[in-house]
């Protein structure tokens, strides 16, 4: 039997070492989807509820195992679906390779149906590398080229497929003018600065009295590194929230994470420092690093697109952190006075009895931070936890202790909602022997979480580990916005936006032969954390909790508490409660125990 371009495609995934692709069926794919049944469906095709999903699975793949995301999806409305999370993994950098249909080639240019110019539509989310198979010998250099491009600059790419193209016969490209050949091989490669310029770097650490680390996921791959260098200069270390997972809470100095979602000891670490070393991180809001000119500044950043960006740091280095930083620390003297070190650590102490109190306030009818905090002891130490984007985010970044061993991540850069469900899920197929936990609020839930419910109910029976846990946070409210107009724009939520309906989603979870549990008191909740994580499978458990609990910016002041009461009282239909628990929760800083900043 010959081979066409479509069972080449399947034959080249194959060869790089693809094993899943996540996608969505369609007629602009039929040639593809005719081949995976002659190859025995490998690599795996993982069929989701709408490519959308398809592509956040990717991108929660591509995220926990360090591996190339693939997607698939039919032309036109496919190939949109498809954007979303696309452009998930550009912001956040990760390698995704979408393959797309289109109409026949004999169609195109006449308004033919489900006709999109898909070059168009991809040029700016793929736009490394984007590119039309019109003959068979474009294969396989357009597909090394696209793998190798997301790879190399951990970013999305898209091949284009027409219908009729894909059941041609397939040939190689020929040696001869005009063809272009290619290979597999993808070696490995370290990028590492001038000795001149660690040299420089490295001075301007050593005279550092007060030195703050910030670190993001790319200094993932160096956690001793970042561990020595810390220890050596006496510094606290911050993370971005794409960096939760980079150095363990656990280390007294590691003040969690910074900005508004962030915690006061990141907060109070950068407004007081007066050197900066940022590592692997492009964290935007520049508002919460130190202020410009009180801090000498340092990067390290693999790549030379996105340094000298966010501060006005003296000395860039262009380099993977874990080389960098081993070729940095030799020059780097320690033995320095533990007066900052101390309070950085006090610092962190006082914050994590902070938030012990807050979650342990009463809430009506459960406080939403109690929820995460009961699952932090809970967590098991090779769990791998999403989040979606939300309020469900502060609890998150605030409340979970990651241990050495654990992995996290959400949408970082895009923040768009409903990518936590797909991100477990594709955590799971990247390791099917961990257990993995979505946070999810109920407006993410409703917006496509239930139904990717029903994804995982497909192929629980391929995971080693049966644990998924999928935890939603049901509030009747897009909760974020509320507060986000309430503090930014100063007006009182606006219920015909805001208001949700109140959906039974754990009754939802039984309905599809999952576990399911609904959590109404607060003194179910860790119960119910228990029960979930010991389930023979894929596990909903719910909590009603209450929206008035405000997620308070580590910065924020008595005065800026007392502007956004001013405008609650404006007409907000929760105002009562919402003082009261603002108020409740932000004294807690100011208990016996805090000392007033």
């Amino acid at each position: 039997m010959s081979t066409n371009v479509s069972d080449y495609v399947l034959h080249r995934l194959r060869e790089w070492g693809v094993e899943q692709v996540f996608g969505y069926p369609g007629d602009g794919i039929n040639g593809l989807l005719a081949a995976w049944g002659r190859a025995e469906n490998e690599p795996r095709f993982v069929q989701s509820r709408h490519e959308e999903m398809s592509a956040f699975q990717a991108v929660g793949y591509a995220k926990f195992s360090g591996r190339l995301g693939v997607c698939a999806a039919t032309s036109g409305p496919g190939a949109i679906h498809l954007l979303n999370g696309l452009y998930d993994a550009k912001l956040d950098h990760v390698p995704v390779l979408a393959i797309v249909g289109q109409t026949h080639r004999t169609a195109m240019g006449g308004s033919y149906q489900q006709e999109v110019d898909l070059h168009t539509l991809f040029k700016d989310v793929a736009s490394d590398f984007v590119e039309t198979v019109t003959v068979p010998e474009q294969l396989p250099n357009v597909l090394d080229r696209a793998i190798r491009t997301a790879y190399a600059r951990r970013c999305p790419t898209a091949i284009i497929i027409p219908g009729d193209v894909q059941e041609l016969d397939y040939s190689p490209p020929t040696h001869e003018f005009k063809m272009v050949p290619s290979s597999l091989d993808r070696s490995s490669w370290t990028a590492v600065p001038s000795e001149d310029s660690v040299r420089r770097a490295a001075e301007i650490l050593n005279s550092g009295d007060k030195v703050a680390i910030l670190v993001g996921q790319g200094a993932a791959g160096a956690r001793a590194e970042v561990e020595r260098i810390a220890e050596l200069l006496g510094a606290g270390v911050a993370k971005a929230l794409l960096g939760k997972d980079v150095i363990s809470d656990e280390l007294p100095y590691v003040t969690g994470s910074i900005g508004l979602l962030g915690t006061r000891p990141s907060y109070e670490l950068m407004r007081d420092c007066d050197t900066l070393l940022t590592i692997g991180s492009s964290f935007p809001y520049s508002q919460f690093l130190p202020e410009f000119g009180k801090a000498r500044g340092v990067q390290i950043d693999i790549d030379p697109h996105m340094v000298g960006m966010r501060y006005p740091y003296e000395v860039n280095l262009v380099g993977d952190a874990k080389a960098t930083l081993e070729r940095l620390i030799p020059l780097i003297e320690g033995g320095r006075g533990r007066e900052w070190y101390d309070t950085v650590c006090a610092n962190v102490t006082l914050w994590r009895d902070v938030m012990e109190r807050r979650a342990g306030l009463d809430a009506d009818p459960i406080n939403p931070e109690y929820v995460a905090r009961a699952l932090d002891p809970l967590l098991p130490d090779n769990a791998i936890v999403t989040s979606d984007s939300g309020s469900t985010a502060n609890w998150y970044a605030r409340h979970l202790t990651m241990r050495p061993g654990m992995r996290g991540s959400l949408s970082g850069t895009l923040a768009t909602m409903g990518c936590g469900v797909p991100y477990v899920i594709g955590a799971k197929f990247a390791h099917p022997d961990r257990p993995a936990i979505a946070l999810v609020g109920d407006g993410a839930m409703q917006m496509n979480g239930m139904a990717e419910l029903i994804t995982a109910a497909k192929y629980r029976h391929l995971w080693e580990d049966p644990r998924l846990v999928v935890a939603v946070w049901n509030n009747h409210d897009l909760n974020q916005v509320t507060w986000e107009m309430r503090a930014m724009e100063g007006a009182p939520s606006f219920l015909p936006s805001q208001e949700l309906p109140d959906v039974q989603y754990a009754a939802f979870a039984r309905s599809l032969g999952l576990t399911g549990i609904r959590v109404e008191k607060p003194e179910d909740v860790e119960a119910a954390w228990r029960a979930a994580l010991a389930a023979d499978g894929p596990a909903v458990v719910e909590f009603l909790t209450d929206p008035a609990v405000p997620p308070i910016p580590p910065h924020a002041t008595w005065d800026q508490m007392e502007a956004t009461a001013a405008s609650i009282l404006k007409g907000d239909a929760d105002r009562a409660s919402v003082v009261k628990q603002g108020f409740k929760a932000k004294v807690q800083e100011f208990l016996p125990g805090r000392e007033k900043k």
